[in-house]
């Protein structure tokens, strides 16, 4: 099977190439809490592909938090996530760093589908 096609894509969101620094919030086993700053190398909607340098177990809960500078007027602007929520769903061990798949527990868009509306008929009142 040739895993090139494109119907062969699992994804339901679509990833964006962005590397953006990030703060990984995670616990060791005894419940230390720890915090790295690492990159994400990559993000969509559900998840997110993240560079660290600390290992982190699979299955493992971790809070990304993105820094941004405070704004005076922020009620003016459109509500926006910094703090996003995921589990650790695979990692790939390299020399010096990890990469490590992350799922969020929330999609960042409010549930909307990336699939095309449902058409209906539309039925004349004449």
């Amino acid at each position: 099977m040739n895993r090139n096609r494109p119907h062969d894509e699992r994804r339901q969101w679509a990833r964006l190439p962005l590397a953006i620094p990030v703060f990984v919030r995670s616990r060791d086993k005894g419940g230390k809490e720890l915090l790295e700053f690492a990159t994400a190398l990559n993000i969509s909607a559900t998840g997110a592909l993240v560079a660290v340098r600390r290992a982190l177990p699979l299955s493992s809960q971790v809070l990304l938090e993105i820094p941004s500078v405070p704004l005076a007027s922020a009620s003016l602007l459109p509500k926006s996530c910094r703090n996003l929520r995921a589990k650790t769903v695979w990692i790939t061990h390299a020399a010096t760093y990890q990469l490590v798949g992350l799922r969020f527990s929330h999609a960042l868009l409010n549930g909307k589908s990336p699939r095309a509306p449902v058409r209906r008929k539309v039925v004349s009142s004449v």
